[in-house]
C-alpha cells in the first residue's frame, strides 16, 4: 500500500512540474505576483555602416572574403578556362557518380565555388562520364577532361 502511495505522489508532483513549464511565463507571473510596469523606450538606438568602412563588429584582424555575384549583369560574360579545374579521379557507381574536382568529392547536381581572383563563381555539376566531368555556370558548359599522369 505504501508503495502505491508513494508512486502515485511522485506522479502527481512530476505532473505539477510539467504543467508549470508548459505555462507561458507571462502566466507564471501573473499568478505569482502583482503584475510589473511595462517599460516604453522613447529613443531606440540605430546603426548605419557607410560605404567602404570596416564593420566594427568583426573582429580585429578579419578580412571579408569574395561575395557570389547575384547579379546577372556582373560578370556575365567573364569565361572560365577548363584549366581552372582539376579532375584528380572519377566513380562510376552505377547507382551515383562522383568525381574529385579541385581536391573535393562532389556528386552530379551538386553545386560548389570557385575562386579566381577576388571573384567566387557558382558551378554546378552537369554530369559525370568515364573521363571527363561536365561543369555549368549559367550559359557556360565547361568540359574537364580526367588528368592522367
Amino acid at each position: 500500500m505504501k508503495k502505491i502511495f508513494l508512486l502515485s505522489l511522485s506522479i502527481l508532483v512530476t505532473l505539477s512540474f510539467i504543467r508549470a513549464a508548459d505555462q507561458p511565463v507571462a502566466e507564471q507571473k501573473s499568478k505569482s505576483g502583482p503584475e510589473q510596469p511595462v517599460v516604453e523606450l522613447k529613443n531606440k538606438s540605430a546603426f548605419a555602416l557607410e560605404n567602404g568602412t570596416r564593420s566594427p563588429f568583426w573582429p580585429i584582424g578579419w578580412k571579408p572574403t569574395a561575395k557570389i555575384s547575384n547579379s546577372s549583369t556582373e560578370n556575365a560574360g567573364a569565361k572560365i578556362p577548363s584549366n581552372a579545374f582539376i579532375v584528380s579521379s572519377i566513380t562510376l557507381d552505377p547507382r551515383a557518380h562522383f568525381a574529385i574536382i579541385n581536391g573535393k568529392t562532389i556528386g552530379e547536381g551538386q553545386q560548389f565555388g570557385l575562386q579566381l581572383g577576388n571573384q567566387l563563381y557558382q558551378i554546378t555539376v552537369k554530369s559525370i562520364q568515364d573521363g571527363r566531368v561536365i561543369l555549368l555556370r549559367r550559359d557556360q558548359e565547361i568540359i574537364v577532361s580526367l588528368r592522367r599522369k
